[in-house]
C-alpha cells in the first residue's frame, strides 16, 4: 500500500514539474511572438515651397498626414516660387509645390521636373490703406495700379521673385508702367512679413488671399480694395525634381507626395481648410 501511495504521488510531482516547464516554454514563446519589431527610420523628403502655403498654415494641416502614412520626415523650405524653382534646377530638392505656371512650365521643358500635377488654386488680391488715398475699387487690377502710380502712394513689393511678385511685375507690364521711387518699397521677404511691412508702411501690396485670410486680424491698418478679375487666379502645381537628371534626389518619396497631393482624401481636407475659422476656403480643390 505505502509502495502505491509512493509511486502515486511522484507521478503526480513529475506531472507538475512537466506542467511548469510547458507554462514557462509557453509564456516564453508568447512573449517571442508580442514583442514589436523595431520601426524602421523615417526617410527624409525635401520640399521647396512658396512662402503663402507655410503662411497660411495649410502645410501644418496636411504634412503630419502624408509623414504619418508614408514614414517620411518632411524638411520644408518655404522660399519665394523663383528660388524654388531653382533648388530644382540644382537637384536641391526632391519636390516643389509653386504657383507661377510659366516658370514651371519652363523648368518641365528644361528637364529638370517631371509629373507635374495642378493641386488648387484661389486668387490674388489688391490689399490697401483703409483710407485709400488712391481710390481704387472694383475688378481692374491693372487700373488700380496705374492710379496708385498717379498719387505717387506707397506700394510694397516683395521683390523676391516669387510666384506673386512675377504677378506684380506682370501687371506693372500690362500697365505699360515701370515702377521705381521711394514710394515703391522692396522688402524682399515672405508674404506674411510683406503683408507686415504693408501695414506700418501705409501702402498698397498684391497678395494671395490666403495669406491674407490667415493675417488679417493682425493688419489693422489695411483692407481689400481690388478683387474678383479673371487676371488674378493664383494656380499652385506639384512636381518632382527630376531623378533622371539629379541623382541624389529622393524620387520614391517625391512620387508618393505628388500622389497624396492630388489624392481626393487630401483634396477634401485643402477644400475644407479655413472654413471653419475664416468662413471660407483659403484654397479650393482642382477637379478634372
Amino acid at each position: 500500500m505505502l509502495k502505491n501511495r509512493f509511486f502515486a504521488t511522484l507521478f503526480v510531482f513529475m506531472l507538475l514539474i512537466l506542467s511548469a516547464c510547458g507554462n514557462t516554454a509557453t509564456e516564453k514563446e508568447g512573449a517571442t511572438e508580442k514583442k514589436p519589431e523595431p520601426k524602421a527610420e523615417p526617410t527624409e523628403l525635401i520640399l521647396a515651397t512658396t512662402t503663402s502655403t507655410q503662411d497660411s498654415g495649410l502645410l501644418d494641416e496636411l504634412l503630419p498626414i502624408f509623414e504619418k502614412e508614408n514614414n517620411v520626415k518632411v524638411k520644408t523650405i518655404a522660399v519665394g516660387t523663383g528660388q524654388a524653382l531653382e533648388m530644382g534646377t540644382k537637384g536641391e530638392a526632391d519636390v516643389l509645390l509653386v504657383h507661377a505656371p510659366k516658370s514651371e512650365e519652363e523648368l518641365v521643358t528644361s528637364g529638370d521636373a517631371v509629373n507635374r500635377k495642378r493641386v488648387m488654386y484661389n486668387d490674388f488680391i489688391l490689399i490697401g490703406p483703409k483710407d485709400n488715398p488712391a481710390g481704387v475699387s472694383g475688378d481692374d487690377v491693372k487700373a488700380a495700379f496705374q492710379k496708385i502710380t498717379e498719387v505717387k502712394a506707397n506700394f510694397i513689393t516683395r521683390g523676391d521673385d516669387s510666384g506673386t511678385h512675377k504677378k506684380e511685375l506682370g501687371i506693372w507690364t500690362a500697365a505699360n508702367i515701370q515702377p521705381t521711387g521711394d514710394t515703391y518699397i522692396s522688402t524682399g521677404q515672405g508674404m506674411g512679413a510683406s503683408l507686415q511691412i504693408a501695414n506700418e508702411k501705409n501702402g498698397y501690396i498684391l497678395t494671395d488671399r490666403a495669406t491674407w485670410l490667415a493675417q488679417e486680424k493682425n493688419l489693422t491698418n489695411l483692407t481689400i480694395v481690388v478683387e474678383g478679375g479673371k487676371d488674378l487666379m493664383n494656380i499652385y502645381h506639384v512636381m518632382q525634381v527630376n531623378p533622371k537628371k539629379h541623382d541624389m534626389v529622393n524620387s520614391k518619396d517625391a512620387e508618393k507626395f505628388v500622389e497624396f497631393m492630388v489624392n481626393p482624401e487630401t483634396q477634401d481636407v485643402i477644400e475644407s481648410f479655413g472654413k471653419k475659422e475664416f468662413g471660407q476656403s483659403l484654397f479650393i480643390k482642382y477637379t478634372e
